[in-house]
């Protein structure tokens, strides 16, 4: 039984590394904003929306509980998911926790192609997002540091990169 919860900011790789690597292990692969998203028919802008940030944050930890009952799974979770409630450590007690470490600049370069679907960053600037990465960063290091393992991901640009991160990934954890 295995069950491994991906940590990282937004633009980490979280759910290019988990999707590979479920398809190489044959592991079911769950991303945490997706299965909340089909579980309340709504998008995570609406909930936030018409909830707002504290019941997002209610319901994100209901479903994280949920999922990690789940066995033989991948959890990709949300870039603020473990800076929330008893997350972090709840993931650790039930399998293993890998925070995507990815240098600020390829966060940036990342974000800044996939802005326009990121509600949080679509309106920033390249200095404002820039900045609004290194504060978030900051704040969540604590949180991302408590995982039981680390995993560079900055080599998720194209196919070669993610099929050598994901050999290099199962070489280290054994998977």
């Amino acid at each position: 039984m295995r069950r491994i919860f991906l940590i990282g900011y937004m633009g980490a790789g979280k759910t290019t590394l988990g999707r590979a690597l479920a398809e190489e292990t044959g592991l079911q692969f769950i991303d945490l904003d997706c299965y909340i998203e089909k579980r309340y028919c709504k998008t995570i802008s609406q909930i936030f929306a018409e909830k707002g940030e504290e019941e997002f944050r209610n319901i994100e930890k209901r479903m994280l509980h949920e999922t990690g009952e789940f066995e033989n799974v991948i959890i990709s979770t949300g870039g603020g998911t473990p800076c929330f409630f008893d997350n972090i450590q709840y993931m650790n007690t039930q399998g293993t926790t890998v925070f995507l470490d990815v240098p600020l600049e390829r966060l940036f370069i990342r974000l800044s192609i996939a802005r326009s679907k990121r509600p949080l960053i679509k309106e920033k600037s390249d200095d404002e997002l820039r900045a609004f990465i290194a504060e978030q960063l900051e704040k969540r290091a604590p949180y991302y540091k408590k995982a039981l393992h680390t995993f560079r991901a900055d080599k998720l640009e194209d196919k070669p990169q993610i099929e050598l991160s994901v050999k290099e990934f199962r070489r280290q954890f054994g998977i």
